[in-house]
């Protein structure tokens, strides 16, 4: 569950690191926390650095406000066939404003449970979907 002032790695090749959670964007449910598959706005709190005069892939500085969907929780997720999923932390990827990807590349483990909710483009990215 990811709630306000929630920090979550970045697995995305946009140049954020850390990022942390604002708003959870979603219907009155659930009492404003977020799990796999939502979206969220977020501000950049750690960036890799950006080389001067060379150029570079990275999309983002430190202070950009942005939207962000989750792919991993460390909460418990459970499925409709009554397993429960956890995660070692909390992840997400980076978005525009048109919903659309903000990196090429996804550099970690997501959850299944995006092909659900509708971020299919998400999982074929992946290099791995438990």
């Amino acid at each position: 569950m990811i709630g306000l002032k929630s920090t979550l790695n970045v697995i995305d090749n946009s140049g954020a690191l850390l990022i942390e959670c604002v708003n959870v964007l979603k219907q009155k449910v659930n009492n404003g926390w977020g799990s796999v598959g939502d979206e969220i706005v977020c501000v950049v709190k750690n960036a890799r650095p950006m080389p001067e005069g060379l150029p570079n892939g990275i999309k983002v500085r430190r202070g950009d406000v942005r939207r962000a969907v989750i792919v991993r929780t460390k909460k418990a997720v459970r499925r409709p066939d009554g397993r429960f999923i956890r995660f070692d932390d909390n992840a997400a990827v980076l978005l525009n404003n048109k919903r659309e990807l903000l990196g090429t590349r996804i550099g970690g483990i997501v959850s299944a449970d995006l092909r659900m909710k509708g971020w299919a483009k998400v999982i074929s990215l992946a290099p791995k979907v438990v």
